[in-house]
């Protein structure tokens, strides 16, 4: 459904089709080996360099006295922050709709109270503060907020859809926020995203889902982030800024364990905390999975391509705690094919696939880590889609 809330917004015909770009110097980043320095200091717990103050260690980024200045630096801050704004846009737009398109007999029939309603109503006020702060920095070219088309009808996918939707933009933003070159902007960013945080496992517990069962929280790309973001994105001023980032082919899991929720086999009224006895999937379970070719048209006012470098699809990255772990994708028909739930824990022993986590189909299995995960970007054939294990 579109919402209304945004109306007010005027739509418009594309101008120009695909992501801007400049003249592109290579078809992908190099791997190349550590850094000479990277494990230089010695890590023995002694002091390496002058004090610059008193009980002040030498070394850190703007610690020279410098006044910040909240300001993006380079075109990557520009494009990263960009795409946070649109976060927080349909975040604004999602929350504060919600509440007035539902009737409060709607949100109680799904067990969510007055007071619970507020929460809700909260968490959109936060999200206009939020985006003032990224507009504020990003300056006169910041984006404007957008029409927005929902996937729901009733109070309880609207709960499904918020969990995902602040999923991603939660790891959306971690996955460039220790990249930025403007350490000003990342500071107050990183005060945004701690809300996020909050606003996610809220979400969980309005469905009655253990809040937080997991450990570590990944990050994700900004074109992962970009392509799950944008086909939600119905129109956009007629001077919108664009983005540089890629939409990848969508993904699609038919067999996606939250519709084992819907069946009925699990009580989804809101809990503080409910210790599932049966999870939501597990290791060894079959994945079903679908995706589109590229060159769909997708975003504020189908204006972007969806596009891809890879050869052809071989294997599914789970993209989770600490880890991308791969499975082979098997059975595979067309754009159609199946792989196995890996098994695996991460430190201290947890499953690593756990909470909502992200998958996508790749022609390689290329390893890479938390801090060098675009480096997968070029070999992905369709997705991220969002897979809920618990």
């Amino acid at each position: 459904m579109l919402s209304s809330y945004s109306s007010a917004i005027a739509s418009s015909t594309a101008s120009s089709v695909g992501a801007i770009s400049t003249s592109i110097l290579a078809p992908s980043i190099p791997h190349l080996p550590p850094g000479p320095s990277a494990t230089a200091y010695p890590r023995d717990g002694k002091l390496h360099g002058d004090q610059p103050a008193p009980f002040t260690p030498s070394g850190g980024l703007g610690t020279n006295g410098s006044e910040p200045v909240y300001v993006p630096e380079t075109d990557f801050d520009f494009q990263s922050m960009s795409l946070a704004l649109y976060q927080e846009y349909i975040e604004l737009d999602l929350f504060h709709w919600a509440v007035e398109y539902f009737t409060p007999s709607q949100f109680e029939a799904a067990g969510i109270n007055a007071e619970e309603q507020f929460l809700i109503k909260y968490m959109g006020d936060q999200e206009v503060g939020h985006a003032e702060l990224f507009a504020n920095m990003l300056g006169p070219a910041a984006p404007q907020p957008c029409t927005y088309r929902y996937p729901f009808t009733t109070v309880q996918e609207f709960i499904e859809y918020s969990i995902k939707n602040t999923r991603y933009g939660e790891s959306g933003t971690l996955g460039f926020l220790a990249h930025l070159n403007s350490r000003p902007a990342a500071d107050l960013i990183s005060q945004t995203i701690t809300i996020e945080s909050r606003q996610q496992a809220i979400f969980r517990q309005f469905k009655g889902l253990f809040p937080m069962p997991f450990y570590f929280v990944p990050g994700i790309p900004q074109s992962w982030h970009w392509t799950l973001l944008a086909p939600d994105i119905v129109s956009c001023p007629a001077n919108q800024t664009r983005l540089i980032w890629q939409n990848f082919p969508a993904l699609q899991i038919p067999n996606a364990p939250e519709n084992v929720c819907s069946s009925g086999l699990f009580n989804t009224k809101p809990a503080i905390t409910r210790n599932l006895s049966t999870p939501l999937s597990f290791p060894g379970r079959e994945v079903q999975l679908t995706w589109d070719l590229p060159g769909k048209r997708v975003g504020p006012n189908l204006s972007y391509l969806t596009s891809t470098q890879a050869g052809a699809p071989k294997f599914v990255a789970w993209v989770s705690q600490l880890n991308v772990t791969y499975s082979p994708l098997v059975n595979i028909t067309g754009t159609s094919g199946a792989t196995i739930q890996p098994n695996g824990t991460t430190l201290g022993g947890a499953p690593a696939i756990n909470g909502t986590v992200f998958v996508a189909i790749t022609d390689s299995d290329l390893f890479v880590t938390p801090f060098n995960i675009t480096m997968l970007n070029p070999h992905v054939v369709a997705g991220p889609a969002l897979y809920q294990a618990g």
